[in-house]
């Protein structure tokens, strides 16, 4: 299953992307939008989930938008969740060791499109045909 190297290497294989660190998270950017981060859950959160607040590393995901996000919670509900914090938000929360490697690549890639330039995702998009 996928884990921190596979996020940091997926992320920063893509166009303009950088790495950054905020209040001791990982977190990964194009041109200063954060499109997957990490995402400890927090108190309000094991509080909202109660026991199926998950245990492991949590990566939070960007999606393009809403209707996407509902398409991903539903497709595999044993790899994503949200919590009422990202109620209304174009995200969601994917526990990072039930998810292959080749998934969350393609996780990453989606979240890098929904939140880079348009002109550059159309760029990578168009050298990735």
């Amino acid at each position: 299953m996928a884990t921190w190297d596979d996020v940091r290497e997926a992320a920063l294989a893509l166009p303009e992307t950088e790495e950054r660190t905020s209040r001791g998270c990982a977190q990964w950017r194009v041109k200063d939008k954060g499109f997957v981060w990490e995402r400890p859950l927090r108190a309000s959160d094991e509080r909202a989930l109660g026991d199926a607040a998950p245990k492991g590393p949590i990566l939070g995901v960007r999606v393009e938008h809403l209707g996407a996000k509902e398409a991903l919670l539903s497709s595999d509900p044993d790899v994503f969740f949200t919590t009422p914090h990202f109620d209304g938000y174009p995200a969601v929360l994917v526990q990072l060791d039930r998810i292959g490697r080749e998934d969350l690549r393609e996780l990453v890639v989606d979240a890098w499109l929904a939140r880079a330039p348009r002109r550059l995702a159309d760029a990578y998009v168009e050298a990735s045909s």
